[in-house]
């Protein structure tokens, strides 16, 4: 799978009318490598209804200080710039589901 490089600024991103999903990671994280599946499933599952977005916290090391990622992988969904749930490591595909239906 190709990489797409972002222009998009993290403000413009979570502005979104649409749920903003990120998962932040890293390279080298071992839950994260496997949690990187379950996030490809929730993305085939929901489709477009949410936008789906990896952020590696080795090279975004200031974002993920400001939103203070202390451990990878954590998962946060974003509408209309807010912060809507939160979560430190693997969740379940039902969890992440269920939380985006909250906001659909």
């Amino acid at each position: 799978m190709q990489k797409k490089k972002q222009t998009t600024s993290f403000q413009d991103l979570i502005q979104s009318e649409k749920p903003v999903l990120i998962d932040f990671y890293a390279d080298w994280c071992g839950p994260c490598k496997s949690y990187a599946l379950t996030i490809e499933n929730f993305k085939h599952e929901v489709g477009d209804q949410v936008r789906v977005v990896k952020i590696n916290v080795d090279k975004n090391e200031q974002l993920s200080g400001q939103l203070q990622v202390r451990s990878i992988p954590t998962t946060m969904i974003f509408q209309k710039g807010e912060l809507k749930w939160r979560a430190a490591g693997a969740q379940p595909i039902q969890v992440l589901k269920s939380k985006v239906e909250e906001l659909i």
